[in-house]
């Protein structure tokens, strides 16, 4: 079962062969419609609409139209995407369109399936509407029937597999390709941008976003997003994901190839999702913020958190027992944290990075591997879940799901999470370990984490590891929960405040940063290994600005609470006030102001919640400017009040320049100040 399947109600469903008539369905408000009449098949809200020639099926892009403005952005394309050698014909083709109802998992929106039966395969694509979202995403679905033989017929789908085919109205458009990278435990450049003229010779772009835009004042742009991991790990990638020559554009690779079929399941492929913006980068990253925060649904209660995990420490796990836990829960009150996860080591079955040498655990775990450790919590959870209840402290664990041949025991491993939420209400689990080597793996783990969230009514949350092998990315199995993106060490002199800074920073244009765990770490541990010499070393740089770093993501404790110095727990007033508006400032799109940190800049956020409201954090940097002039996105030549939440910043009630400008005053290097602001009238 997927999570789109709760709390579905169907509409309608034809099979379609040379007869075409009208078939439409409407949500409650009317915005979101989808209809077949004649041969064109329209797919609209009240931002966006889509446009195919019905072609029995095999869809060809003709039109993409920016309600708003009421422009049409493509001309027709001659190619379908999904092109089947030529060998196969297609049986039958029907089209459906769903309802699905908010739920604890989904917000309300409207589906339309297309499916083509080619005999022994069938395609279906699943179209995803949502209210006042300008883009439309498309899921793509593929069924092998057991008796297949298509193992055996080279490219039964043409190689590379296209995803989608449009061709822009834009003669010469302007491309930005956007590629990303985790592993963050080997890469500390995470974005890559790249821009281009579209030519008539082929251009080959890496990237899971393609923005397509053009120089004439006012036209609105085209940005195009491939719902697939991260470009250099993805499954039997082509060697780029966009193909643009001239004005047409090509997305490519859908991660299976003819080598990796699975048979008698429907199995979930790369999906592209296509939408609408203004034609600013503004307007670009609003509408892009629109689509991501639209296929999860959030609530405060569940999904904001300033979590604190102990492996941080580098201790490993050799200090856990019932009574550190507890001691770790009571700094956890201290500084106002409002969740603790137990990594490695509480479970019976010691990995292999486990402090004691008989730890060997790391590709295949059984059932008894994940009860808790008979020697270090010979009382079980309850004891523990019980003080940490009367706390108010949510718990969660460290979770290494068995890759072993591909996941194959994946449903064992998601009773095991489900059981342990059930039986101790035990809720967040970071998924350690992931390896996605071929298709099988890919479609197991999914089937995990759609098991475990459906199951637990979307009470479960997951925070995907994006530290190491070959994962999930940023735009890939991403509506389970957050990411956690850093493992980040003072032992190793690997973490610096401002590389973390930085990486969320150039992230927060095309990821909403709620959707990130950002860490923040013990600065007083390791002084020698940075050295006297090193200005930009954690030791020299206050505790509360190293938390403020962490501010617009869900914050991050890394490290033992009871291995801080006593100063360390001045901190606690300030992240219990930072915990009364984190769901207020999260609610905002967010996006990054002033300069790229250096350790030297002037830098920060705005969270923009409407026209008149947001906050503003800001960061001064090792430099011996007191003030700065930073372009913001507030509204020009207006009246401002900007008013102190945290850190040092002061009053500010000024008009804002015409080019958006605020003057920001901060009296000391590695300072900060968190404002929430008006635009009067």
């Amino acid at each position: 079962m997927k999570i789109s399947d709760v709390n579905r109600k169907t509409i309608f469903c034809i099979v379609l062969g040379c007869m075409f008539s009208i078939i439409c369905i409407c949500n409650g408000n009317a915005q979101t419609r989808a209809y077949l009449k004649n041969d064109t098949l329209t797919l609209s809200n009240s931002l966006i609409k889509r446009q195919f020639l019905w072609n029995n099926g095999e869809l060809l892009a003709t039109d993409l139209i920016d309600n708003q403005s009421g422009k049409s952005l493509l001309v027709s394309s001659t190619l379908p995407a999904f092109q089947v050698n030529e060998m196969f014909s297609l049986k039958e083709s029907s089209f459906k369109t769903e309802q699905v109802s908010a739920s604890n998992l989904n917000y309300a929106h409207s589906e339309v399936e297309v499916l083509l039966d080619y005999g022994t395969f069938k395609l279906k694509r699943i179209f995803r509407i949502y209210d006042n979202v300008p883009a439309i995403s498309c899921e793509n679905y593929l069924f092998i029937a057991e008796n297949s033989t298509l193992e055996k017929t080279q490219d039964f789908l043409q190689v590379p597999v296209s995803l989608e085919n449009i061709n822009s109205k834009y003669k010469y458009p302007h491309l930005k390709a956007v590629e990303f990278f985790d592993r963050t435990d080997h890469n500390n450049n995470l974005v890559k941008e790249q821009q281009f003229v579209a030519f008539r010779n082929d251009l080959e772009l890496k990237g899971n976003l393609l923005q397509v835009s053009s120089a004439e004042s006012g036209a609105p742009g085209i940005f195009i997003l491939k719902e697939a991991p991260c470009s250099f790990v993805q499954l039997s990638y082509p060697g780029y994901d966009f193909k643009s020559v001239r004005n047409s554009i090509n997305v490519a690779g859908a991660g299976i190839s003819t080598q990796e079929l699975i048979k008698g399941e429907w199995v979930k492929l790369y999906g592209t999702v296509i939408g609408v913006y203004n034609g600013s980068e503004h307007g670009f990253t609003h509408a892009l913020h629109l689509y991501l925060k639209s296929i999860r649904r959030t609530f405060a209660v569940r999904d904001e958190m300033i979590m604190m995990n102990t492996w941080g420490d580098r201790n490993k796990d050799a200090s856990i027992s019932e009574a550190f836990l507890k001691a770790e829960l009571d700094a956890c009150e201290k500084l106002g944290i409002s969740h603790f996860q137990i990594d490695d080591g509480w479970q019976q079955g010691l990995s292999q990075n486990s402090a004691q040498s008989a730890g060997n655990k790391w590709d295949l775990w059984s059932e008894d591997d994940w009860k808790p450790h008979a020697e270090r919590l010979p009382n079980g959870f309850k004891p523990f879940v019980e003080y940490a209840r009367k706390k108010d402290i949510q718990l969660g664990l460290w979770f290494h799901p068995s890759d072993h041949n591909s996941y194959e025991n994946w449903e064992a491993d998601a009773e095991i999470i489900l059981n342990l939420y059930r039986t101790n209400n035990i809720r967040y689990f970071k998924i350690d370990g992931i390896m996605l080597p071929d298709k099988l793996a890919d479609h197991r783990l999914q089937m995990l984490f759609d098991k475990v969230s459906v199951e637990s009514d979307g009470n479960i949350v997951i925070n995907l590891d994006a530290t190491a092998g070959n994962r999930t990315g940023y735009y890939y199995m991403n509506s389970y929960g957050n990411i956690f993106l850093e493992n980040r060490y003072t032992d190793w002199g690997n973490y610096y405040p401002h590389w973390t800074l930085r990486n969320l920073w150039q992230l927060s244009a095309y990821v909403p940063t709620k959707n990130f765990q950002i860490e923040f770490l013990n600065k007083w541990r390791n002084k020698a290994v940075y050295g006297r010499d090193d200005p930009l070393a954690p030791y020299f740089i206050p505790f509360e600005y190293q938390f403020a770093i962490t501010m617009m993501a869900q914050p991050l404790a890394w490290f033992e609470g009871t291995g801080l110095p006593e100063e360390a727990m001045k901190i606690g007033d300030v992240i219990k006030k930072y915990r009364s508006i984190q769901a207020d400032i999260h609610s905002g799109d967010i996006y990054p102001i002033g300069d790229e940190p250096s350790g030297y800049s002037w830098s920060g956020f705005q969270s923009v919640k409407d026209e008149k409201s947001g906050y503003i954090l800001v960061f001064r940097e090792k430099n011996e400017e007191t003030s700065r002039l930073m372009k913001t996105l507030l509204p020009a030549k207006k009246n401002i009040v900007l008013t102190p939440v945290l850190g040092k910043g002061k009053q500010i009630a000024t008009i804002s320049s015409s080019k958006h400008e605020i003057e920001f005053e901060l009296p000391d290097e590695f300072s900060y100040g968190l404002y929430e602001y008006k635009v009067e009238d």
